[in-house]
């Protein structure tokens, strides 16, 4: 009975939650330009954990979880934040994006946890391949500023 009582006056408690403006993740976009295609794949697959804007499934306000999907969110930005973008220097969004394609490659990205609860999530080679293509293109970018400094 305690540990019911406990479990319940914990639903009252909570971490921030991740829902910051869209606009953020919008230098991004505008400064590396995905194809609708792959923009729909960082949308689904990345933004969640990877940016300032997550979307919440039902679940997520249910203690311990909560803190269970906090930990992946503030995880994954540490790693690579798109809302932060425009500090990145030309060096560090090009460092970003390799491991990037690394991440992908070797499917370690997105997370299998992640992929149970967001089928949509589960990238098929095409896909895998159209983020990849995508992330080298702007690599090329990047690596032409790089050589200009």
């Amino acid at each position: 009975m305690a540990l019911l009582v406990v479990f319940i006056i914990a639903q009252f408690f909570g971490p921030e939650k991740n829902e910051g403006d869209l606009t953020s993740i919008e230098p991004f976009l505008v400064e590396t330009n995905p194809s609708p295609q792959v923009k729909g794949i960082l949308k689904e697959t990345c933004f969640d954990c990877h940016s300032s804007v997550t979307r919440y499934p039902w679940y997520s306000s249910i203690t311990p979880v909560n803190y269970w999907l906090d930990g992946h969110i503030d995880h994954g930005k540490g790693h690579f934040d798109v809302s932060k973008w425009d500090s990145y220097t030309v060096k560090k969004k090009d460092h970003k994006l390799e491991e990037l394609i690394e991440m992908v490659q070797a499917k370690e990205m997105p997370l299998r946890s992640y992929t149970w609860t967001h089928s949509e999530a589960n990238l098929t080679q095409e896909q895998i391949k159209a983020v990849i293509d995508w992330a080298k293109n702007v690599r090329s970018n990047y690596a032409s500023q790089l050589s200009s400094d």
